[in-house]
């Protein structure tokens, strides 16, 4: 007979069970961290806004953060190009004077793009709307469920903004995969010499075939500036 060898740790179901669930802790507690340095962040930099200041929120969904942006007397620049976070973003701030709004994705050109949206959308369309995205392949997105939006060549807005108006004193982007093509034109432009501060949150997790890609941009990203002028760590 044949003897049979011994079972170790990696093949008992428990075990793996155990590990699984205190993987996912581990990543939750992380998660977690991560949320409340931004927040703290985000609070640091609301004390420093003052009226007058230009403030754009790029993927500005349901306007958590532009209502906090508009609270500071700052002139809020906000976009968002799903129809669904549009439609509350613009009822819940219709009465900041000092906030402007557009129905509108920003990327490295103008043009329509299809807006992709999460595979869960219709069950829940208000936690499915952040994550509303134009580059194929993300994790739970469905791209048979997508409509056409417009787009701005961001980098031409900012270049007329700063011509204008001058200095940016912050930029908060969450835009689902755009941020990895925007930054590093942003970058090629010169353009964040005159933003006080960007924080973006970046999705590799989300396109895994751009992680290659996304940690090249860290990397030059960290090189060339200090986190407290361009974040890339946002929630």
């Amino acid at each position: 007979m044949t003897e049979q060898p011994p079972e170790t740790q990696e093949d008992d179901p428990l075990v793996a069970e155990l590990q699984a669930k205190l993987s996912k802790l581990r990543r939750r507690e992380q998660r977690n961290m991560r949320q409340a340095r931004a927040h703290g962040f985000l609070d640091g930099v609301l004390a420093l806004l003052r009226p007058g200041d230009i403030v754009i929120d790029c993927g500005a969904n349901i306007g958590d953060v532009s209502a906090r942006l508009a609270a500071t007397g700052a002139t809020v620049i906000a976009f968002e190009p799903d129809p669904f976070a549009f439609g509350k973003l613009s009822e819940r701030l219709a009465d900041c004077a000092n906030v402007t709004m557009h129905q509108q994705a920003v990327s490295t050109e103008a043009g329509s793009l299809r807006l992709m949206r999460a595979s869960n959308f219709d069950d829940n369309p208000k936690g499915g709307s952040v994550k509303s995205t134009l580059l194929s392949g993300g994790r739970g997105i469905s791209e048979d469920d997508s409509i056409e939006v417009e787009v701005i060549d961001f980098v031409a807005f900012l270049r007329d903004l700063l011509a204008k108006s001058g200095p940016v004193a912050f930029v908060k982007m969450d835009i689902e995969g755009a941020e990895l093509a925007l930054l590093g034109e942003m970058d090629k432009a010169g353009l964040f010499a005159d933003i006080r501060c960007l924080v973006a949150e970046t999705h590799e997790r989300k396109f895994k075939d751009l992680r290659s890609e996304y940690r090249a941009l860290r990397e030059a990203f960290t090189e060339k500036y200090s986190s407290q002028h361009v974040n890339l760590d946002w929630i």
